[in-house]
C-alpha cells in the first residue's frame, strides 16, 4: 500500500514539472535538469555509490579517484538533462535541427535499398529517448522494442510521449511475430540490448575485460532475416545533440551457429565499449552490468 501510495505521489508531482518544464525555454529546462541531477547524485547514494564502483572496476588505473568522482557526478547531471528534454519533447520536435543533427544516415539508405530492413543497435547513452524522434522526423519508418514500466500509469505517460513523436513501440512481452513484420516490411528496428536482463536469452561476452551477460537478440534476428546491424549513437554536444551511424557490424557466419551467435555479440559489444571509453559521462553506470554471473 506505501508503494502504491509513493508511486501515486511521484506520478502526480511527475506531471506537475511535466507542466513547468513544457512552460520554460529548452536552456532553463536543462539547467533545472542539470541541477536535479546533481541533487540525485547527492541524495541517491545507493545509486552514486554503484555509478563509482562500476567506474572504478572498469577503467581502474586509468582514471584517478577524483576523475571517478567527476565522471560520476556528470552522469547524473545528463541524467538529469536528459530527463527534462524528454519532457519538452514537443518543443524539441519543433526545433529539430536546431537541436540535432545526423551524420552516416547514407549507410541506413543502401542497406534499406537492399530489402531487408536494418537494426539500429545503440544503448543508454546520451539522451537515448531523443534518437527515435529524429529518425522518424527524417523518414525513417522505426520500431523499438522497450520493457513496460511496472507501475501502469508511468506506462501510460510513456507510450504517450513516443506515441506523439510518430515511434511505434513493440513491448518486449508482445509477440515476437511484430519484431520480424518489422524487419519483413523493410523497415528499422531499434534495440539497446546493453543492461544485464536475465529474463532474456543472452551469453557472455567480455566488456571492459569482464564477463557480462547480453542479449543475443540482435545478432540472432540479423542472422535470421539477413538484415545488417548498425551500431548508432546519439551524443550531447551541450544543448545540441550528434547521432552517429556507424557501419554495420560485419557478422561471422560458419557451420557452428552457437559460436557464431557469441562471437557477432562480442563484435557489437566491443562498439558499444569504444563509445563509452570516449564519453564515460554519457552512460548509465548506475545500472547493476554485470550482476549475472557465468555458471549460475
Amino acid at each position: 500500500m506505501k508503494c502504491r501510495f509513493r508511486r501515486k505521489i511521484l506520478y502526480i508531482l511527475l506531471l506537475f514539472i511535466d507542466r513547468i518544464i513544457l512552460l520554460l525555454p529548452v536552456y532553463f529546462s536543462l539547467i533545472i535538469g542539470k541541477f536535479g541531477g546533481f541533487l540525485a547524485y547527492l541524495f541517491l547514494p545507493k545509486y552514486s555509490k554503484l555509478a563509482k564502483e562500476n567506474l572504478k572496476m572498469a577503467f581502474k588505473d586509468e582514471k584517478s579517484r577524483h576523475q571517478i568522482n567527476e565522471i560520476a557526478r556528470n552522469v547524473f547531471a545528463n541524467l538529469g538533462m536528459s530527463a527534462a528534454e524528454v519532457l519538452s519533447m514537443p518543443k524539441i520536435k519543433r526545433q529539430l535541427d536546431k537541436k540535432m543533427y545526423g551524420v552516416g544516415f547514407e549507410k541506413i539508405d543502401k542497406a534499406l535499398s537492399k530489402g531487408k530492413g536494418a537494426i539500429i543497435l545503440s544503448a543508454h547513452f546520451g539522451n537515448w529517448e531523443l534518437m527515435p524522434m529524429y529518425f522518424v522526423a527524417k523518414g525513417y519508418p522505426l520500431s523499438v522494442i522497450a520493457r513496460r514500466i511496472y507501475y501502469e500509469k508511468y506506462d501510460e505517460w510513456v507510450k504517450l510521449l513516443r506515441d506523439s513523436t510518430g515511434v511505434n513501440v513493440i513491448f518486449r512481452d508482445e509477440s515476437p511475430r511484430k519484431v520480424l513484420e518489422v524487419l519483413k516490411n523493410n523497415e528499422i528496428l531499434g534495440i539497446l540490448p546493453d543492461q544485464d536482463i536475465d529474463s532474456i536469452e543472452g551469453v557472455f561476452v567480455r566488456f571492459f575485460n569482464k564477463p557480462a551477460y547480453t542479449a543475443i537478440a540482435p545478432v540472432s534476428l540479423a542472422m535470421r532475416m539477413g538484415s545488417p546491424i548498425f551500431p548508432c549513437f546519439i551524443m550531447r554536444e551541450g544543448a545540441r545533440h550528434k547521432i552517429v551511424v556507424e557501419d554495420p557490424v560485419s557478422l561471422r557466419f560458419s557451420e557452428n551457429k552457437q559460436e557464431d551467435i557469441v562471437k557477432n555479440t562480442q563484435l557489437w559489444s566491443n562498439v558499444v565499449e569504444s563509445y563509452i571509453r570516449k564519453y564515460p559521462e554519457q552512460w548509465v553506470w548506475m545500472h547493476r552490468r554485470w550482476k549475472t554471473k557465468p555458471g549460475k
